[in-house]
C-alpha cells in the first residue's frame, strides 16, 4: 500500500479545504484594525483577524522573499539546503512540496501568483507546475529581478522595453500550467479572478495558494482608473535608452525619493484586500467556509523603502530586526476551533503551514522531517505555546529568538549589508545585540553589557542550530564576533 493510500484511509470523513495567501512586503502595522495609520484601508483582513486567529510573535525564515517562501513550500530551514540571501537561494530539488503531500492525500492543488524560489526558470521544478500543482497561473520572479509587473505581460513588452528593462521591470509573460500566456490587465485582479474560479469549480478538497504580488515596488502600476479615482499622477517604468540609468532612477523610485509613494503603496494594499474579501465571500457564498482552512501571511517584513510601515517594530525587508522577519499573519477555521477574534502570543513560524495544514487533513507529520511544528492546538486555545526558539541566518547578519529573548549579531563592513544600506537607504546596525522582546519590541534598549550570561546561552543555543543545519562555518564566524563583544 502506498503512503498516501494509507493516509486516506486514517483521515477524517471530511477533509478541510485550504486557501493560503501571501502577499510580498506587506508592512507590520499595515493593516487599518491596529489604528497606526487611519488612511490604511484593509477591510478583509481586519474580518479575516476578528473571525479568527492572529499570531501576535509569528515570523518568516528570511528577511528576503526567494528562502523564505522556499521554507514556506517545504516547512524547514532553507539554511539546510545552502539558502541564505539571494546569491545563493535555490529551490532544494530533492525534498518533497505541500502540494505534493496535499496530492498524495486526494486534494486537487492550484497555484496562482508570484514564483521566487530563486533563478528559476520555465520547467524547472521550482515551477509550480512542476511540483504538486495541477493548476497553475504564475510569473517567474526569478527570471524579472525579483518582481511581477502590476500591469504588462506580453512579448510585446518584452521588445519595447528592452533586455535590461524587460527584466528589471518584470513584462515576461505569465505561465499557464508551464505554457506562456499574455497578460493585459490588472494582475492583483486577475489573480484573484482565477483562484476563485479554481475553487469553485474543483470537486473534492483543494489546496489553493495565491501569492499577490502587492504591496512590493513598483506600486504606482495602477490601472488608469484607479489613479484618476485617487488623484494620483501616472509615472512611467524605466525603459532601456532612457536618460538616467537604472540605479539612478531606482533611487527617485523608493523612499524618501518616490513623490506621494505611500499612497501608491496604500492603493495596491486597498486592491489586494478588496480581492481577499472577494475570495472569503465566495466561500461563504458556495457553502465552504466553515471547513475552509484560510492562511494569510507575507512573505518578509514590510519594506520601508517601499512606503511599508512596521510599527511598532524597528528595522525592515532585509534585516533582521523584528521589522525585517516578523510578520502579518491570520489563520481561519471555523470548523477546527481557529475562532473568536483571539491572539495567539507563542512563537510561529511560516515553516509551521506544512505541518499543521498536512495534520488538519489527517496526514501523521511525525516523520517527515519539518523544521515547523503543528500549531493546531495553540490555535485553538489548547495551549499558549508555539516553538521554544526560532533562528535566521543571512550570512553577514545571524539572530535567534528563544522565549521573550533574542541575540542579533550584524557584520555591518559586509558587502551585504554595505549594498542594503547604500542602495534601499535601510538602516542596519552594526555589532552584538540583545533585546528583551516583552518590554522592548522596538529594540531600542541593548541588554548585551548587563545580560552577558544571557548572551552567551542564546548564542551557545544557535551555534548548536548552526551546526545542524551544516553552516558551522558561519558559526565560527559569528562565535568570534560575539565572543568578542562578551570579553
Amino acid at each position: 500500500m502506498r503512503d498516501g493510500e494509507a493516509e486516506r484511509e486514517h483521515a477524517p470523513a471530511e477533509r478541510p479545504n485550504i486557501l493560503l495567501i501571501l502577499s510580498d512586503d506587506h508592512g507590520y502595522g499595515d493593516r487599518g484594525a491596529l489604528g497606526f495609520d487611519q488612511a490604511v484601508l484593509t477591510p478583509s483582513l481586519d474580518r479575516l483577524a476578528a473571525e479568527g486567529v492572529t499570531c501576535s510573535d509569528a515570523y518568516v525564515t528570511a528577511p528576503i522573499c526567494n528562502p523564505s517562501r522556499a521554507a514556506i513550500i517545504n516547512g524547514c530551514y532553507q539554511a539546510r539546503w545552502g539558502s541564505t540571501w539571494f546569491r545563493d537561494t535555490n529551490f532544494c530539488e530533492s525534498r518533497t512540496t505541500m502540494a505534493e503531500y496535499f496530492t498524495e492525500l486526494g486534494y486537487t492543488c492550484g497555484y496562482f501568483g508570484k514564483v521566487h524560489y530563486g533563478n528559476e526558470g520555465p520547467g524547472d521544478r521550482a515551477c509550480p507546475s512542476e511540483h504538486g500543482f495541477h493548476e497553475s497561473y504564475y510569473g517567474l520572479a526569478g527570471r524579472q529581478q525579483g518582481r511581477l509587473n502590476y500591469l504588462v505581460h506580453s512579448a510585446a513588452a518584452v521588445e519595447e522595453y528592452g533586455p535590461e528593462a524587460q527584466w528589471r521591470m518584470a513584462v515576461q509573460p505569465m505561465l499557464h500550467n508551464g505554457e506562456e500566456v499574455e497578460l493585459d490587465g490588472f494582475l492583483t485582479a486577475e489573480l484573484g479572478h482565477r483562484t476563485r474560479e479554481f475553487m469553485t469549480s474543483t470537486d473534492g478538497p483543494f489546496f489553493a495558494m495565491v501569492s499577490f504580488n502587492a504591496v512590493h515596488n513598483f506600486c504606482w502600476q495602477l490601472p488608469a482608473d484607479e489613479l484618476e479615482r485617487r488623484g494620483l499622477p501616472a509615472k512611467t517604468d524605466w525603459h532601456d535608452g532612457d536618460e538616467l540609468d537604472y540605479s539612478d532612477w531606482y533611487d527617485g523610485a523608493i523612499s524618501p525619493n518616490l513623490e506621494h509613494g505611500r499612497e501608491y503603496y496604500l492603493a495596491q494594499l486597498e486592491l489586494m484586500d478588496a480581492e481577499i474579501g472577494r475570495l472569503l465571500d465566495s466561500l461563504e457564498d458556495s457553502g465552504a467556509a466553515e471547513n475552509t482552512i484560510v492562511v494569510y501571511l507575507t512573505d518578509n517584513g514590510g519594506s520601508t523603502c517601499n512606503y511599508g510601515n512596521n510599527t511598532p517594530l524597528s528595522g525592515t525587508k532585509y534585516t533582521l530586526s523584528e521589522g525585517g522577519v516578523r510578520v502579518p499573519y491570520l489563520v481561519r477555521w471555523p470548523g477546527g476551533g481557529w475562532t473568536g477574534g483571539r491572539c495567539a502570543s507563542g512563537l510561529v513560524s511560516s515553516m509551521d503551514l506544512c505541518p499543521t495544514l498536512l495534520a488538519a487533513a489527517g496526514r501523521d507529520v511525525a516523520e517527515l522531517g519539518f523544521d515547523g511544528i503543528d500549531q493546531a492546538a495553540h490555535w485553538r486555545a489548547e495551549t499558549d505555546r508555539g516553538h521554544e526558539s526560532l533562528h535566521w541566518e543571512t550570512g553577514d547578519q545571524s539572530a535567534v529568538r528563544c522565549a521573550d529573548m533574542k541575540l542579533r549579531i550584524t557584520h555591518g563592513d559586509s558587502v551585504q549589508v554595505r549594498g542594503i544600506r547604500e542602495r534601499e537607504h535601510v538602516r542596519v546596525d552594526d555589532g552584538v545585540h540583545l533585546f528583551d522582546l516583552s518590554t522592548d519590541i522596538a529594540e531600542a534598549h541593548d541588554l548585551l553589557a548587563h545580560s552577558p550570561e544571557q548572551a552567551r546561552a542564546l548564542w551557545d543555543r544557535h551555534a548548536a542550530w548552526l551546526t545542524d543545519v551544516g553552516r558551522s562555518d558561519l558559526a565560527e564566524r559569528h562565535g568570534a564576533r560575539v565572543m568578542a563583544a562578551l570579553t
